[in-house]
């Protein structure tokens, strides 16, 4: 990664942490039926919704083989697939979301108080 990302994803990630907190997350979790992969992904999303969007977020897991119009309507080509629908932008992740903590920048996640000090040491 050149260091003009590098500097500018750090100035994005300052101004996001000094922002107000954002209003409402509207989270969908796409996955297919109970697979080691699927688990995994709804696991490692509570996860980080626990840990950093506590009573603001509305998170929907959607099994695409139960409710495959909806997968169609989101043109859902692989899953599990997690689609940030607001705040805007619209964002898509596509995996087990292990190590979505990392990507948390990219949700428009404000960094919870713990991770702001960690990374501050």
């Amino acid at each position: 990664m050149s260091q003009k990302k590098i500097r500018d994803a750090t100035k994005r990630y300052e101004r996001l942490a000094c922002e107000p907190e954002a209003g409402p997350f509207v989270l969908r979790l796409y996955v297919t039926g109970a697979t080691p992969a699927s688990t995994r992904a709804i696991a490692n999303l509570k996860t980080l919704c626990d840990e950093h969007l506590k009573d603001r977020v509305d998170l929907e897991v959607i099994d695409i083989f139960q409710r495959p119009e909806l997968a169609q309507g989101e043109q859902i080509i692989a899953t599990p697939t997690l689609i940030k629908e607001l705040p805007l932008p619209l964002r898509r992740f596509i995996g087990d979301m292990e190590g979505l903590e990392g990507k948390l920048l990219g949700l428009d996640v404000k960094p919870s108080p713990r991770a702001r000090k960690a990374s501050n040491a």
